[in-house]
């Protein structure tokens, strides 16, 4: 007897992000609990870089600095962050701004998550890096604290310092903003399915299983 077995939609997922931004990280936990709920969907995720910061020294800034320059002062900064920590806990995420001294170039971060790439270990890669950052409140600009994170995720250490210690991936990198303005993305996180089906900030998990269904839909044609 013949079965017929039924055809699984394989989804090319883009997620435009940057590592120091909290909205990205929640967007990310919400993004990746849906794919756990949807087992029969294949997906393919490719981590694609957004420096917020453009500009930002690569040994980065004091945290102080970056809060006045960003924020205009702490006070604001202080209740935008109570309100993402708010949040966050409902996603499991225990934000610890206060922790955070430094604010870091995402340059060599964005790099590392590449070189995970080459493994498969990408998306595990931009999870350890975010909880590094904004639940350690470790500086990810420092290549030190990276390596640490490359072999937290089975990656070899050598390799990784060796790597980061070159300058393979720093143009392309830079290169992401460029392209992101092109297709009119101009914030993080942004999510594009399939072809073109896009949506923009930390949407909750039913907008994202929504915009699946579509994507899931038309990558079967």
């Amino acid at each position: 007897m013949n079965v017929v077995v039924p055809v699984r939609a394989r989804l090319a997922i883009e997620v435009v992000h940057d590592l120091v931004c909290p909205w990205c990280f929640l967007g990310m936990r919400r993004l990746m609990r849906t794919l756990r709920r949807r087992p029969e969907l294949l997906y393919d995720i490719t981590w694609r870089p957004f420096l917020l910061n453009p500009d930002m020294p690569r040994a980065g800034m004091s945290r102080s600095d970056y809060v006045i320059r960003k924020f205009g002062g702490e006070e604001r900064a202080r209740r935008l962050y109570a309100s993402i920590s708010d949040i966050g806990r409902a996603e499991g995420i225990a934000f610890r701004f206060d922790l955070i001294r430094r604010t870091p170039s995402s340059v060599d971060a964005h790099r590392l998550v590449r070189f995970a790439a080459r493994s498969g270990l990408a998306s595990e890669m931009v999870e350890a890096l975010f909880a590094t950052h904004f639940t350690e409140g470790r500086d990810i600009g420092d290549v030190s604290v990276l390596i640490e994170t490359a072999a937290v995720v089975g990656l070899n250490a050598i390799e990784a310092q060796r790597f980061l210690l070159s300058d393979v991936e720093t143009e392309s990198i830079h290169a992401e903003n460029p392209r992101a303005h092109r297709l009119g993305i101009n914030g993080v996180p942004c999510f594009v399915f399939g072809d073109g089906h896009a949506i923009a900030g930390a949407q909750e998990a039913e907008v994202i299983e929504r915009m699946l269904d579509v994507a899931a839909v038309d990558a079967l044609g």
